[in-house]
């Protein structure tokens, strides 16, 4: 999950371990988590008896067998448990389910789904994109990252008109959703080598008036400047020029926080 998603999202200093058996219990059972610390320490065995019992026992043992795996490739494998035992049809019941894991297992049903045209599978996640819960918003673009690298340049496309929508958190994933190098998942060897290919998401989020969004912009630009620092330069060069928005002088000093001006 990123780092900037949301001051909700961050644990109050406790761990995993500090989680008391009562609110362990709720969150097994499909209460919502409050923090980070409370979405990691959700035992995804016992939340999918409690949410999907009808995949099964050896299912859900198998679940239970990968409790040490990280958790992104226990989402990945919740979702290819609940597509292969419930059938596609299970998406429309889970993505508004009360659970934020079980509506990032819809998350991960759309991005595991074979065979599904990039447009449909954008149409299928931008509600999950625009979750009321930080933990579902950043399962949103995790779940479809890899097949948006795999077709780069049509995903830039269908994601531009995505930059002007009302929703802040819709913008964010035009934006957080191609990073470069991004948190928890794969980097995009492509826009290393060649980031001006995602100026066309980046170029309408120069001035965005929200700080979800800057934040994004920044660190996107900030991932490119590990590879490419005089690009990275020259766009906030650019940007910077006569009279720039505030948002604007703070995405460029945000983005620039690795190599300086």
């Amino acid at each position: 999950m990123n780092k900037t998603a949301s001051a909700a999202s961050k644990p109050t200093g406790r761990g995993v371990k500090d989680i008391g058996a009562e609110r362990l219990a709720q969150l097994n059972a499909g209460e919502p988590a409050r923090n980070l610390t409370e979405c990691l320490a959700v035992d995804f065995a016992e939340l999918m008896q409690a949410a999907a019992p009808q995949v099964g026992v050896e299912a859900i043992a198998a679940l239970r067998a990968q409790t040490g795996t990280g958790i992104s490739k226990r989402m990945a494998l919740a979702a290819r448990i609940l597509q292969e035992s419930l059938g596609s049809d299970a998406f429309k019941q889970l993505k508004a389910h009360r659970s934020d894991t079980v509506r990032g297992w819809a998350c991960f049903m759309v991005g595991t789904t074979p065979d599904l045209a990039l447009n449909k599978r954008l149409s299928m996640i931008r509600p999950l994109a625009d979750d009321a819960h930080f933990g579902v918003r950043e399962w949103a673009w995790l779940a479809v990252r890899p097949q948006l690298a795999a077709e780069l340049d049509t995903a830039i496309q269908l994601l531009q008109p995505w930059t002007g929508d009302p929703s802040e958190r819709v913008r964010r994933f035009a934006c957080e959703s191609l990073r470069p190098r991004g948190v928890w998942c794969a980097h995009i060897a492509a826009l290393k080598a060649d980031p001006g290919r995602a100026l066309p998401l980046l170029e309408p989020l120069r001035a965005d008036p929200a700080v979800y969004v800057q934040d994004s912009v920044a660190n996107w630009l900030n991932d490119a400047s590990k590879d490419q620092p005089d690009w990275v330069r020259g766009v906030c060069a650019r940007w910077s020029k006569g009279r720039p928005a505030e948002t604007t002088e703070r995405i460029c000093k945000r983005a620039l926080r690795s190599i300086g001006a």
